[in-house]
């Protein structure tokens, strides 16, 4: 009979005289379900399940409840959810599992990723904030720094400007530079980035960690004083297949709190109308133009240029994930595309992106990985920031005449806008529209890794990078645009510019980890070289036929110029990391710097760092103390630099020039600049001490840091006799210093049906010029348009201008004040500070501070059963704002527009108006830098609201779960100043962190509405 039935399913036995023939037991999916609760009784929403060494899953629906078929008796199923610690269960003979999961002892068995490698959180001790990429995923944006806002202490990051794109200001701890930038390192994958990463889609990112102090970042040497931003990118894992979708469409439009409030074109003409009685009786003017005569007749008409530029306008954006992880081989795949219309017309930005990390185990010693991530952007925006005598569209709109329109009645669009007495203008409308402003961006960044285990606990990694980018620019300006004071018609311009640029990294470390009883080590020692070139090339182009052909082909006359740039950086690295028990824990490293940039007499440099820390919490005496769940203490010190100073800045360069030669001009060759061999990079010694503190099984965690740092050897020019030839030399001089608290705190509030947590965080920062170099001093006391001004002792970048005390009211009030050289009755009276009793530019002086007393943010998360409600706060507290747009729309020469405030500006005697505005046409120095363009900067922003609803679904073969949400983008802002946006730095040179708090006029940021989806399929 076994003979017969060999080659079926079926098997056989005799019971008595009787042969029984019974059906073959095929491999039949065993149905299991059950619930997940927690340790006291309530259902977990979203718990991840899954049948170890499978890709076989599911999660627990809003009561708690899951399905899943397994393949057999010995399957183990495992229950994971972010805060409580997995449960591993085999399935054996039952069909019905009900699990009850406990919380994690501690959050610091969470690994963080630090720099050239992770360690568990109870071992680090260096200052380092993460934040998990699934906590900001609802945010309608096309950046990630801008999901970071008020989400980490002692980084504020700051929305400069709404273009599409682009905006955003990242500072570590108040980080600042006169000449090396404030911009902390971005490092991808363990790839430290050049440039731009506004390229990178935020869909693509799994975690973030920022290293703060000198310990966390010495191991990135000479380009880590600002700090160090790490991304983790998505990586599949072990077990788990997932296909996911997030998509949102939204529709922004620009509040009204902000605006600009202009005249409009009855409250101009009325204005125009008395200055030209004012110019009548002065005997300048002979009579009010016909224009101006009758105000009354445009009332409810005119042109509102600012609303003329804005529209509502459309963002979305699609991401597409898909991940595997086999026994070996193991693949994370993102697709996303962006769209987003600007607010201003024709502005958008689109991106278009793609992310492959892929890594395959050729056994338990060898694995290689391979991480691909193409990306392709364009950016259409007009020259919207800035003031009008930069070209700056905004400014130049709102200062033309209401009286002008934009266009015809016959739906044509006029050439100029301007009216009597004004300024030449373009049709502003017309400079928005037709002007092209077209950036395309391709960039593409990929590594490939081996990593072997040569003996246990000894491990060797190897890693090529490659970030390559191709950037074109065109620029195209038909005849009909033209600019303040040049109105059309004009010759048609155009500019072509092409930017390569690539840079590749090589890495190799090993890694060492052993035990030696209650003693773990942990060392690294490597080596790494990275080098960048760029080339790039421009041609601005004249003489066109026509507006037709674009093409630079059809021009007549180009001018071009070319640059090419290379750095290279080599560098060793080590580390060892020790703790007893686990209890005390020690951690030093050193990075050595080689270095293209500086010179022969200082090419090196090295930067050493060391911390320890201590988990209280682990010793016997706290074991009473029960509320406490977790304390540790830890302190560092280290020292690390800035290299963003040029290229080749110590060396002595030349340039092009002609010179007269047997009576003609000849090509030739001039030194350009002195050369410094001593340059060498900024260093910054800084030392933290903290605390984490964790209670009631860490239901409220929080941790404290003080940091004290002191950045030198800055890079700056210098001036030098001219007697040299030349005006100055780059070299290290002055000192800064920075010193501040940070709070961060998160507390699980209920833990119910209703689950509400919060996350705050508030920093306070201060800063010091502790010297400068003899020869730099102040900014140029000579000049009152200066903005800013750094001096030993006090805050940097501290306002400075003339003290504003109003308006001289009448003929006693000027006797008895002191003046400047052509004040008269009605003018603007300014503090004489040095009390010489005249007003002059010594009397110069410092009116206000740009620097936070703090900063903040505070994030709640509500769920309540299928709900979920998430609304982000950040702001700041105690900055000034500079407000220099109103030097030119209150201009009182009748040459621009104005705001509405200066209908109350002094008109007489016994009619002296506000006692802020002066007279008309009676310029002294009320459009020099003053105090009274100087506000209360602080602000409070609801940057994100959002309300999501995760739908029931029953147990079946392809959906996990499926989740809806609305959110609205910067809610509201709550402040006093009267600009558009109080996180805005807009002026020359506020890249450094030297000049903060400009407000120079930028695009708006808009308020966005939208409505997303998030769907997971098995």
């Amino acid at each position: 009979m076994k003979f017969l039935l060999r080659k079926t399913s079926l098997k056989y036995e005799f019971q008595s005289d009787n042969l029984i023939i019974i059906s073959g037991a095929k491999n039949q999916a065993i149905p299991i379900s059950g619930s997940v609760k927690d340790e006291k009784g309530l259902p977990l929403v979203g718990v991840s399940i899954i049948e170890k060494g499978t890709t076989n899953g599911t999660t627990s629906d809003a009561n708690g409840n899951y399905r899943i078929s397994v393949s057999g008796k010995s399957s183990i199923l495992s229950f994971r959810y972010l805060g409580f610690t997995m449960q591993d269960v085999t399935v054996g003979e039952r069909t019905i599992l009900n699990i009850a999961l406990q919380p994690e002892s501690s959050t610091l068995n969470e690994v963080v990723v630090v720099a050239f490698g992770s360690q568990k959180r109870a071992n680090v001790t260096g200052s380092i904030s993460t934040v998990n990429a699934n906590e900001i995923k609802d945010l309608p944006v096309t950046q990630f720094s801008q999901k970071l806002q008020g989400k980490i202490a002692g980084v504020q990051i700051n929305q400069t400007s709404g273009v599409p794109g682009q905006g955003m200001s990242v500072r570590i701890r108040g980080a600042l530079s006169i000449g090396g930038g404030s911009q902390p390192l971005y490092v991808v994958d363990g790839f430290p980035i050049v440039g731009d990463i506004s390229n990178i889609n935020p869909d693509e990112i799994e975690s973030f960690s920022v290293l703060k102090d000198a310990s966390a970042t010495a191991l990135y040497g000479s380009r880590a004083a600002n700090g160090v931003f790490l991304i983790q990118t998505k990586k599949a894992k072990d077990g788990q297949s997932n296909i996911s979708l997030n998509a949102f469409y939204g529709i922004q439009s620009v509040p009204e709190k902000g605006r600009p409030d202009m005249m409009n074109a009855e409250e101009f003409a009325q204005f125009q109308n008395e200055l030209y009685s004012d110019k009548i009786k002065a005997g300048t003017a002979t009579s009010i133009p016909a224009e101006y005569q009758n105000p009354a007749q445009y009332r409810g008409g005119g042109t509102d240029w600012y609303d003329v530029l804005l529209q509502t306008a459309p963002i979305q954006n699609y991401s597409l994930s898909l991940t595997s992880g086999k026994d070996k081989l193991s693949t994370a795949a993102t697709i996303g595309y962006i769209s987003q219309k600007g607010v201003l017309i024709n502005s958008d930005y689109k991106r278009y992106s793609v992310r492959l990390n892929s890594e395959y185990k050729f056994n338990d010693k060898v694995t290689i990985g391979l991480n691909v991530a193409p990306s392709y952007a364009t950016n259409n925006t007009p020259n919207t920031d800035g003031n009008i005598f930069g070209g700056g569209i905004i400014q130049s709109a709102i200062a033309t005449s209401p009286l002008a329109p934009y266009i015809n009645p016959d739906g044509s669009l006029p050439l100029t806008a301007t009216s009597t007495g004004l300024f030449p203008n373009p049709n502003w409308y017309r400079v928005a529209q037709e002007v092209k402003n077209d950036t395309r961006t391709g960039r593409i960044l990929s590594n490939v890794f081996g990593n072997v285990e040569i003996i246990k606990g000894l491990n060797f990694k190897t890693s090529v990078n490659i970030d390559y980018t191709n950037q074109q620019y065109n620029r195209f300006s038909p005849s009909t645009a033209g600019a303040l004071f040049a109105p059309p018609p004009n010759l048609t311009s155009a500019t072509e510019r092409n930017f390569v640029n690539y840079s590749w990294l090589t890495e190799n470390t090993l890694n060492y980890t052993r035990s030696f009883g209650d003693h773990n080590f942990d060392v690294l020692v490597g080596y790494t070289a990275q080098k960048f070139h760029s080339d790039y090339s421009n041609v601005d182009a004249t003489g066109f036929p026509n507006d037709k052909i674009q093409s630079l082909a059809a021009a007549t006359q180009f001018i071009p110029t070319y640059d090419t740039q290379e750095w290279s950086l080599a560098s060793l690295v080590s580390r060892l990391n020790y703790n007893y028990k686990g209890k005390y824990l020690l951690s030093a490293s050193f990075r050595r710097d080689g270095s293209s940039r500086f010179g022969p007499n200082v090419k090196y440099g090295n930067f050493p760092a060391v911390s320890a820390g201590w988990n209280v919490s682990d010793e016997d005496f706290m074991k009473n103390l029960t509320f406490v769940s977790n304390l540790k203490i830890r302190a560092g010190y280290g020292l690390n630099g800035n290299f963003n100073i040029g290229n080749y800045s110590y060396l002595v360069n030349t340039s092009t020039t002609n010179y007269p030669y047997n009576g003609t001009l000849s090509p030739g060759y001039a030194l350009s600049n002195i050369g410094n061999n001593s340059l060498t990079w900024e260093k910054s010694k800084q030392l933290d001490v903290g605390f984490d503190l964790g209670l009631l099984k860490n239901r409220i965690f929080f941790s404290y840091d003080y940091f004290n740092k002191t950045t030198t050897d800055m890079l700056l020019n210098v001036d030098v006799p001219t007697g040299t030839g030349f005006s100055s030399v780059t070299t290290n001089a002055g000192k800064f210093k920075f010193t501040g608290h940070e709070f961060a705190i998160t507390s699980q509030n209920l833990i119910g049906t209703l689950k509400w947590s919060t996350n705050f965080n508030i920093t306070f920062i201060k800063n010091k010029v502790v010297n400068v170099d003899p020869y730099v001093g102040l900014l140029p006391r000579g000049d009152p348009n200066n903005p800013t001004i750094n001096q030993v002792g006090s805050p940097i970048g501290l306002f400075y201008g003339y003290k504003f005390l109003g308006v001289y009211k009448d003929q006693q009030d000027f006797n008895s004040s002191p003046k400047y050289a052509n004040s008269a009755v009605g003018t603007v009276k300014m503090a004489d500070v040095n009390g010489d009793g005249k007003i002059d530019l010594n009397d110069l002086t410092v009116i206000g501070d740009p620097n936070p007393d703090f900063t903040f943010g505070i994030t709640n998360n509500l769920y309540y059963k299928n709900f979920d409600f998430t609304i982000v706060a950040s702001g700041s507290y105690g900055n000034d704002i500079q407000n220099r747009t109103l030097e030119y729309i209150q201009n009182l020469d009748g040459v621009f527009n104005v705001t509405k405030d200066v209908a109350r500006r002094w008109k007489s005697v016994t009619d002296p108006g506000d006692g802020i505005h002066p007279k008309a046409g009676a310029y002294t120095i009320e459009r020099n830098t003053n105090s009274r363009w100087v506000s209360d900067g602080s602000y409070l922003t609801i940057k994100n609201v959002t309300l999501g609803y995760t739908l029931p679904i029953k147990e079946n073969k392809y959906l996990k779960n499926l989740r809806l949400y609305t959110s609205v983008q910067q809610l509201f802002v709550f402040t006093k100043y009267d600009g558009a946006n109080p996180e805005v730095n807009s002026y020359n040179g506020s890249s450094t962190g030297l000049v903060q708090g400009i407000d120079n006029t930028t695009y708006p940021v808009p308020r966005t509405f939208n409505f997303g989806i998030n769907l997971n399929l098995k």
